[in-house]
């Protein structure tokens, strides 16, 4: 492919090695998407013929079904990193009228897919706290390299086996997702730049940390985007209130929760006042609502807390890129770096989502980004 950047298939049942050079030829398009707060996804289109290896003996023989593993591994100036490591869900053949005009299509989840095939409801979890009961969960699939990275919440909360046994409901990963919901969590599985290596993360969304080389927009030669806008929702923050009703006074009271904190701290200068409020509880009746039914207080307010956090994102910002201009991978669920856009919009921002669309000679990003201010933290960036 094109001097610069270089692609790498592996497939394989569950262990992985890389496909033969017949299936990379045919290989047409690629297309991955990561994003925060949801499953990685991941297309393949291969040219199919009858007469070629994949038309006369991969498809036929079952290489390209579900749920074989699928691993992507693209080198930019010779670094490489792994952007998908997945299973096949669904595959469609078209065929053409005209000679080579038929294509096979591929489509698939990140490797968390497979936690979410059994139904494990109403098994039991005796005195065990939540993220001993993830981490156990997350255990069962090492065969798909998920390494548990799971950060304890405040509190460790063990129900009395003697009144109370919980049970799960639904599938392992439905039934994850809904304990790192219960406490303003969010769970995913990620790739390391080992291959066959994945982190399955449950803890809270992180945004600080390394930043990753500017994104830069309006600069001349040193540009390396090919667009890039922003936007601002003045009306989308919220503040949100937490009532409560001490044993010594007749009425409720509100706390505001705030949605600046150590994990979600200011991305910029202007950091924008909530025009609106949300009740996390009722005033009426402090210790429930539907919003946190059943939880105790602790878990209620971290989960304003992350609710706050997402509300506090109200600049947005979308764009595409060249990688090869670019010069490395831009990577979801980190920070990135923007120059050139102004004052109000340079700066800092939390990658939300990155697209990924790969053709023979070609590689493109597509990617959205957010923030919880405007104007940029500090006069420089790094490129």
């Amino acid at each position: 492919m094109l001097k610069g950047f270089y692609l790498s298939l592996m497939m394989g049942p569950v262990g992985t090695s890389p496909v033969a050079r017949e299936v990379i030829d045919a290989l047409l398009r690629v297309s991955v998407t990561n994003s925060a707060g949801q499953a990685s996804g991941f297309q393949l289109t291969f040219a199919l013929s009858p007469q070629s290896l994949i038309g006369n003996e991969l498809l036929p023989g079952g290489f390209f079904d579900p749920p074989n593993r699928v691993q992507i591994l693209v080198t930019v100036q010779g670094q490489t990193d792994v952007i998908m490591d997945g299973v096949i869900t669904r595959q469609e053949v078209a065929p053409g009228n005209q000679p080579g005009a038929s294509t096979l299509t591929v489509t698939g989840s990140d490797v968390s897919q497979m936690m979410d095939l059994i139904d494990f409801s109403s098994f039991p979890w005796p005195a065990m706290p939540s993220e001993a009961r993830v981490a156990i969960m997350i255990a069962k699939y090492a065969m798909y390299g998920m390494i548990p990275t799971i950060v304890p919440t405040p509190f460790i909360a063990v129900e009395n086996p003697v009144s109370k046994i919980p049970s799960q409901r639904g599938t392992d990963l439905s039934y994850i997702k809904q304990l790192a919901n219960d406490v303003g969590y969010t769970f995913y599985v990620d790739t390391t730049n080992t291959p066959g290596v994945n982190l399955a993360y449950w803890g809270p969304e992180v945004k600080f940390g390394a930043v990753q080389p500017a994104l830069s927009v309006n600069l001349d030669a040193e540009t390396n985007v090919e667009s890039l806008s922003f936007s601002f929702d003045g009306m989308g923050k919220k503040l949100y209130l937490f009532w409560v009703k001490p044993d010594i006074s007749p009425i409720s009271f509100p706390l505001p929760v705030p949605d600046i904190t150590i994990l979600n701290p200011p991305l910029g200068t202007r950091v924008p006042f909530p025009l609106g409020t949300v009740n996390i509880n009722t005033p009426d009746n402090p210790k429930n609502d539907d919003a946190t039914a059943k939880l105790d207080i602790p878990k209620a307010i971290m989960r304003g807390l992350a609710r706050a956090s997402q509300s506090a994102d109200v600049v947005s910002g979308s764009g595409s890129l060249d990688v090869t201009r670019y010069g490395r991978v831009l990577k979801a669920r980190q920070l990135v770096g923007v120059r050139g856009a102004g004052s109000l919009y340079d700066g800092q921002y939390y990658v939300k989502s990155v697209t990924h669309s790969i053709q023979r000679g070609s590689y493109k990003q597509n990617f959205t980004l957010s923030r919880n201010a405007r104007g940029a933290s500090s006069s420089k960036i790094d490129v």
